[in-house]
């Protein structure tokens, strides 16, 4: 039992790194740290295996991370939900980018080049089943 309490809350923020290895869990779900190590080799430059254990032990010590050690091989899983970790990093992002406010933060999205038709109309569908 550890004396010190896991911060799980929904207000944690992970670094960039430990995001990178959270959107791993997330999609493929438990896995063992060669996994990840591959997966983010994939999207980076030569990450260095130690350094995508130390990562992990690092986050299975915040809280953010589970793991199994019932094999011979670790597998870790995400102990923070996709869902909470992304709205309070959005919400930080709209509070600091765009005063808080929503619809500048709509307004700077629908404005950018990369907003595809196919996008604005799934924004449309959105909205339209809000006002439902």
């Amino acid at each position: 039992m550890s004396l010190f309490k896991k911060d799980t809350s929904p207000e944690m923020v992970p670094t960039k790194t430990e995001m990178d290895v959270l959107q791993i869990l997330w999609q493929y779900g438990p896995s063992t740290v060669r996994f990840v190590h591959d997966k983010l080799n994939e999207q980076k430059e030569a990450v260095i295996y130690t350094s995508t254990l130390k990562l992990m032990q690092v986050m299975k010590e915040k809280g953010m991370l589970d793991r199994d050690e019932s094999s011979m091989k670790h597998v870790y899983s995400a102990v923070v939900e996709e869902k909470k970790v992304k709205g309070t990093l959005l919400s930080r992002f709209m509070d600091s980018m765009y005063n808080g406010s929503p619809s500048d933060l709509v307004v700077a999205l629908l404005g950018n080049d990369k907003t595809s038709p196919e996008e604005l109309k799934k924004i449309k569908e959105l909205l339209k089943n809000m006002d439902k």
